[in-house]
């Protein structure tokens, strides 16, 4: 990894309070809006996640309205459209009012999407884009809320934390899809570890084990770029390997347990069975990696993707004074993907202390870039060597007219 001058330092993570059931973070909002007022929102990416987010956000509050639609893919914004306006919940339905002139395709579609009137965008796009569309919402002075992860290299993590930046100069609420900081269970339980239920921490495990998401064979006559974006999971810039994607929850659970992120991290991984074929991409399908953190608590983190093989997705630590996993001192009252919308409302109308989870979520994202990079070229990799790499993954111009070829994997030492 190549190093680079750099005035973003890490800074001491600030640990999260739960006020109003949630955890939350900075100062009230100068930009508190009137409860009373209807806000328009916006969905950028409109796959099943977006969607999803979409409805959890409709459904956990009132005087809102999803009126806007934005996606690379014409198909994407017009089968979302249906499926969102066949939902029979009137706690979504009665909030549905998507015009046809603000559902907008093309990867220009996003900025189109900004200069409408919207107050608030839904951001879950593959994450590839995600920093130059995070710079762009908070630019355009928009409330929004962004999927994890943030990036799938190092440059795309410091455009996040410098839009992380401006959405606290704006005044403008930020919330993450890291949904365990919004679920009931996780919160009570970090709480009381934070507090000394089992003593010191000693150690940490953290796994993600589970089969590969989706593989999508090539349609005829696609193009390299939009196959790429169709079949995204499997490229590394365009969804960052799976410890990037998915496991990132896993890291951020310890990171936010332990007030810290990791100084140093040793990786091992690879390719155990998927042959070398283009709907398989570049990406790994296995992940063990070794982070220390600098008060010498090491976290064992493991992701794989292997079909018909035991799945295990959780985080559990050992202190001085006994065990847990870290959702077993709570339980859970709701659902933290409605939560994390509500969360962001009240904090929009100055319900509660204006939230930021931007920077969180960047340096947690780079903690799995961290570990993927020391498994990808099997060298220790350092925090700053991890923050400050200047290797771009993400091909500077996008054009569905250009190539894009794959690869080649990234072995060890090479």
């Amino acid at each position: 990894m190549e190093k680079k001058p750099s005035n973003l330092s890490r800074r001491d993570f600030a640990k999260a309070s739960a006020a109003a059931g949630f955890a939350i973070l900075a100062s009230r909002s100068g930009q508190a809006q009137d409860s009373a007022e209807t806000l328009k929102i916006g969905l950028i990416g409109c796959g099943g996640r977006g969607c999803g987010a979409a409805v959890n956000c409709l459904t956990g509050n009132d005087n809102v309205k999803l009126v806007a639609l934005a996606d690379v893919f014409e198909d994407s914004v017009i089968k979302a459209k249906a499926n969102l306006e066949r939902n029979n919940d009137p706690r979504v339905k009665n909030k549905l009012a998507i015009e046809e002139e603000l559902c907008f395709h093309g990867l220009d579609a996003y900025q189109k999407l900004l200069e409408t009137d919207v107050d608030i965008v839904i951001h879950a796009t593959p994450p590839y884009c995600r920093p130059m569309h995070l710079e762009a919402i908070v630019a355009a002075g928009k409330h929004l809320f962004s999927e994890k992860p943030f990036a799938v290299d190092s440059p795309g993590i410091r455009r996040c934390l410098a839009a992380a930046k401006v959405a606290d100069e704006k005044g403008l609420t930020f919330v993450t899809g890291l949904q365990r900081r919004y679920q009931d269970k996780y919160l009570q339980t970090i709480e009381k570890l934070q507090g000394g239920e089992i003593g010191e921490i000693l150690y940490a495990r953290v796994y993600w084990n589970g089969n590969l998401p989706f593989c999508h064979d090539r349609l005829p006559d696609e193009s390299d770029l939009a196959y790429r974006l169709r079949n995204w999971y499997n490229y590394i810039w365009t969804c960052g390997d799976n410890i990037v994607e998915q496991h990132v929850h896993n890291i951020d659970v310890i990171n936010w347990l332990l007030g810290a992120y990791p100084v140093k991290v040793v990786s091992n991984g690879g390719r155990a069975w998927k042959p070398a074929e283009e709907k398989y991409g570049d990406i790994w399908d296995n992940f063990a990696c070794d982070f220390e953190y600098a008060n010498g608590v090491h976290m064992l983190s493991m992701s794989r993707h292997w079909n018909n093989s035991k799945s295990d997705v959780w985080e559990r630590v050992v202190g001085t004074k006994g065990k847990a996993a870290c959702g077993d001192l709570g339980r859970d009252r709701s659902d933290p993907y409605v939560n994390e919308h509500i969360a962001m409302l009240q904090s929009i109308r100055g319900e509660i202390d204006r939230i930021n989870d931007g920077e969180r979520t960047a340096y947690s994202t780079l903690t799995a870039i961290m570990g993927r990079e020391a498994a990808y070229t099997g060298q220790e990799v350092t925090w700053e060597q991890a923050l400050n790499c200047e290797k771009s993954r993400v091909p500077a111009d996008l054009d569905f007219a250009k190539s894009y070829p794959v690869g080649p994997i990234p072995v060890p030492g090479a």
